[in-house]
């Protein structure tokens, strides 16, 4: 079973304009709600793809009820805990000319028998578990060492664990040695302290995390694709020629790659093959993290794997 853990859960509202005018009441062209917050955003992919998942977290409010529709449609299971405040609601503002604007929010609000009722339900469903999925923002209440708490448990069991986070959450989550981490370029520049403008500077902060930590990156750097790093090998994965519509939650489609794959027992080369299709997919879409399963399907056969150096 794969378990999928928010602690920040999220909707997006996607409003595509026509240009971006400071002072000015500007009508939105076309609105979509879709699914936000990383892990919830790969139980969804998955979901599209056919794989079940279990989707825990906080949730409160009306979004609440907005969020578990979205992923029980495509057949996620959710078991969330509900918190304070209300499930936020993030805006993704798009213009004509690509510039892309992202607001978001902080609306949550947990409180400490919240906390222990998260923990309950994530070490009952723990022996049943094949990969854990956590990361994002945290809510009011929520410390960054929530994630070394967490990921320690899955590991503590031998379960793999892939783990998508800024800082300071990703710093302090690696402590506990997840399995994978997915940061983006940016990401990885606000880990390291160290400019990531290309892929040979990525390669360089990746095979570090692999040395200090035992886990191993695969960094999205956007337009110019993504990178792999190893214990033994590295592989460079070139950007798909498509039409980019949204490329809000794409990096999502590679969590939802990787974690598949973990999943199916295969070899990570198949993850990342499916996670890079999945992002892809997702950029054809407008609403965050969508994707449909036609497309992944058909980007498969483009995606390559190349090794590096």
């Amino acid at each position: 079973m794969i378990v999928t853990l928010t602690a920040n859960t999220t909707i997006d509202q996607t409003l595509f304009v026509p240009s971006l005018i400071m002072g000015r009441t500007i009508r939105a062209t076309k609105t979509v709600q879709s699914m936000g917050g990383k892990p919830t955003d790969a139980s969804w992919i998955l979901g599209e793809m056919g794989i079940p998942s279990l989707a825990l977290g906080f949730a409160a409010g009306a979004m609440k009820h907005k969020v578990i529709s979205l992923l029980e449609a495509r057949g996620v299971q959710t078991d969330f805990v509900e918190c304070e405040g209300e499930t936020r609601l993030n805006t993704v503002i798009i213009a004509d000319d690509g510039t892309t604007v992202t607001i978001t929010t902080n609306t949550l609000n947990v409180l400490p028998q919240h906390l222990e009722q998260l923990r309950e339900k994530f070490r009952a469903v723990l022996p049943q578990t094949t990969v854990v999925v956590l990361g994002g923002t945290l809510p009011t209440g929520i410390q960054p060492e929530f994630y070394l708490e967490f990921i320690g448990m899955a590991r503590e069991q031998n379960i793999p664990v892939v783990f998508d986070a800024d800082q300071p959450n990703l710093g302090v989550g690696l402590q506990a040695h997840p399995t994978y981490i997915k940061p983006n370029h940016h990401e990885l520049e606000h880990l390291t302290g160290k400019p990531v403008n290309d892929i040979a500077a990525a390669y360089a902060a990746g095979r570090e995390i692999v040395e200090r930590y035992g886990t191993c990156p695969v960094i999205t750097m956007g337009k110019d694709g993504a990178l792999a790093v190893l214990p033994n090998k590295a592989y460079f994965i070139p950007p798909l020629n498509i039409e980019v519509v949204s490329a809000s939650g794409a990096g999502d489609g590679m969590l939802a790659g990787i974690t598949a794959s973990l999943f199916r027992g295969q070899p990570i080369e198949e993850g990342l093959r499916l996670g890079a299709a999945c992002a892809s997919a997702v950029c054809l879409m407008p609403g965050t993290a969508d994707c449909r399963r036609e497309d992944v399907e058909r980007l498969l056969a483009e995606v390559k794997l190349i090794p590096y150096p």
